[in-house]
Order: structure tokens, then sequence, then C-alpha cells
């Protein structure tokens, strides 16, 4: 990964509507200062992203600071991460960032277009030093120190339909890496669809930023764009979130049927106890 700290070359803004929300909303990108982190601002606050200010929410990652809350952060967080940007100002109308296509496409590709400026100082890593694991019933995430310097995530879903049923992918976090999953998008099942709705979600949801999964097919016409394209979704998902550590993680992650909410938990469990981790700088290694 990226040894120095990084911000972008100029501000760029994205427009769209908010997934649960149905509102629509823009958010501005803006380039910021050393060691300022990621940062979003609404109304007159700042609430950075970081894993003290996440707290639990149903389908998406929400951080909340005082009374304002941003919800669906998670593939935004995953475009920072995997493009290597550690300090950032986003600036947000609305208590939820842009579904736009449901992946992270639109938001890499236009921060790879605006340029990516690198900053004098090396990048901060939370090395882990022992297994930290979280147990809910039959899910499980666990993480272990890692001998190769890196991020690695062995992700697992099995779900009992038609359709997706059991998929497995091993990753590898880099840049090269991160751009063969970027484009994977959210998904559902259709059965789940009234649940959601009663539960006052997904709003803003249609077949433009989501996959729907019906029987043994998928509704979207242009079908999907990898093969397993609902594991890589949910890898997208784990990076955004375990960005929330305020910088990289390197260790070997394992899990079964995680999600957000077993993604936090593990960033909890993790950095509540330093004796799991060190903070080291990247140029040492």
């Amino acid at each position: 990964m990226f040894k120095n700290q990084n911000t972008l070359s100029k501000a760029i803004e994205f427009e769209g509507i908010g997934l649960h929300s149905g509102e629509k909303v823009k958010i501005v990108l803006t380039p910021a200062a050393l060691d300022s982190g990621i940062k979003f601002q609404i109304n007159k606050s700042l609430i950075s992203a970081i894993w003290k200010n996440a707290i639990v929410s149903q389908l998406c990652t929400r951080i909340k600071f005082k009374n304002d809350s941003i919800s669906t952060i998670e593939h935004l967080m995953a475009a920072i991460s995997g493009l290597g940007i550690t300090n950032l100002l986003i600036k947000i109308n609305s208590n939820e960032v842009p579904i736009l296509d449901g992946s992270s496409k639109e938001f890499v590709e236009k921060i790879k277009y605006a340029g990516i400026k690198e900053q004098k100082k090396p990048q901060k890593i939370i090395k882990i030093l022992k297994k930290v694991e979280y147990k809910e019933k039959e899910k499980f995430i666990s993480i272990t120190p890692s001998e190769k310097n890196s991020l690695s995530i062995d992700y697992t879903i099995d779900y009992k339909d038609q359709f997706i049923k059991k998929q497995s992918l091993k990753y590898v976090h880099s840049k090269t890496n991160f751009l063969k999953i970027y484009m994977s998008r959210t998904f559902c099942l259709h059965n789940d669809l009234e649940r959601i709705f009663s539960m006052g979600l997904a709003k803003g949801g249609s077949l433009e930023n989501a996959i729907v999964v019906s029987g043994n097919k998928v509704l979207n016409q242009s079908g999907l764009r990898y093969s397993d394209e609902f594991v890589r979704h949910k890898i997208l998902d784990c990076i955004g979130d375990l960005y929330l550590a305020g910088c990289q993680i390197w260790g070997n992650l394992v899990t079964y049927q995680g999600g957000h909410e077993l993604n936090l938990r593990l960033l909890r469990e993790i950095l509540g106890n330093k004796k799991n981790f060190k903070i080291i700088h990247q140029d040492k290694f």
C-alpha cells in the first residue's frame, strides 16, 4: 500500500440520492492537511470517520456526533481506503451519502481523474499483535497477525436462496486488487424487500443502484458485473468499515456471514484493548 499520507489534488463533487432516505444529496470532497484524517462536515458540525463515532445501524454504516449523523458511508470509505487517501474533508448537505450505482465505481473514477496528492509524512498503520474475534450464533469474524505486513480478507457468504448460495473469496488489500472489486454493487433478495420497506428503508432503492435477486435470477437487465459480485461487494463493505480504524490495518481477517455490525464489533474489540495492536509508520517497512 501507500507509504506516505495522501489527499486530493483538488475538490470534486457528487450528486445523487440516498439509498435509504430517498433524498437528493450533494457531497464535496476537498483536500485536507497532514494528520487531518477523514472528516464529514454537515451543517456546522464536523464528524470524524472513526470507530468511536460509528453506531450499529440497519443495512448500512453510520457515524454520529452529538445530534448529527451520516449514513451509508461504506462505499465512499472503501474508495478512500483503496486509493490510499488519509486526509479528506467531505462536505455533505444531507444525512446520507448518495448511493450512486450501488458500488464505489463513481467515487473511485472521479478521485482518480482529479488526482491524488502525496503528502510528506508517513502513514500510520495498525499492526495486529494477537487474535481478536467476535461471534454471534453461526456468524463470526476474526483477525490474526500478518507476517506479510498486509491486510488479507477471507470472506464467506452463505445464502439459503436459489441463486447466490455460498460464495467465498480471498482478498489482499492493495490498490491493484481493490480495482478488481470496486464496481461490485449492493444487493438484496426480492423476498426481503417488503420487510426492508416496512422498516422505512430503501426509499431510494432501484435496479439502477442495487442488484435484486428473485428466485434463480437477477432482475437487473444488465446482469452481474462479476460472477461472484455478491461476495466481492461484501469485501468492499468490509474495507470501508475497517477504515473507521482511522488508518490501514495489517492483519489476516476471516469472516463467515459477516456484515456491517460484525465489522464494527471487531473494530471495537481490537481498538478497545491496546494489547491487541501497535501503531507503526510505513517508512519503517
